[in-house]
């Protein structure tokens, strides 16, 4: 019985929250209190723990309070519960992206977003990696003569 209950309650957050892990936490912790799975201090902990671990937040929240009440298999059902509705949903937008990729007026409208999309995602990476490597952070840093700069400058 609790794994349906840990099933469909987690279902139902993932359903009907938006904003991420962050809009979650209240429906979870609204859940978690009412059937009496977990204390207020014990869910206190569970964000703090679910913030410090790898990952969004709602999954490892889900994972965590799954486990204390049901195990492994407790944990898989409240996780799969949080993560179905968003999958259901990018699959559904799928099949709509599919059948509307037959229209020319699609088809042109992402051919022209590609671009902007690698543009941005390479210029991005261009400011993280010189930020990173070089250890500038702005253009008038990046134009500041530097000795140290300078010297990698010379050597590549």
């Amino acid at each position: 019985m609790i794994y349906l209950k840990l099933f469909l309650n987690f279902l139902m957050i993932g359903a009907l929250s938006f904003g991420g892990g962050y809009g979650m936490v209240s429906l979870v912790r609204e859940t978690v209190i009412s059937n009496g799975w977990l204390t207020e201090s014990e869910f206190l902990n569970f964000i703090a723990v679910s913030e410090s671990t790898p990952g969004p937040l709602a999954v490892n929240m889900a994972t965590f309070i799954g486990s204390t009440q049901g195990g492994i298999l407790g944990s898989f059902l409240a996780t799969l519960g949080v993560v179905l509705p968003s999958f259901i949903i990018i699959l559904l937008i799928a099949a709509v992206l599919k059948n509307l990729m037959k229209y020319a007026g699609v088809n042109a409208f992402l051919s022209g977003v590609r671009p902007c999309v690698i543009a941005m995602i390479l210029a991005t990476a261009i400011g993280m990696a010189i930020s990173t490597l070089l250890g500038f952070t702005d253009i008038y840093s990046a134009l500041a003569p530097d000795p140290k700069s300078i010297l990698v400058f010379a050597i590549l």
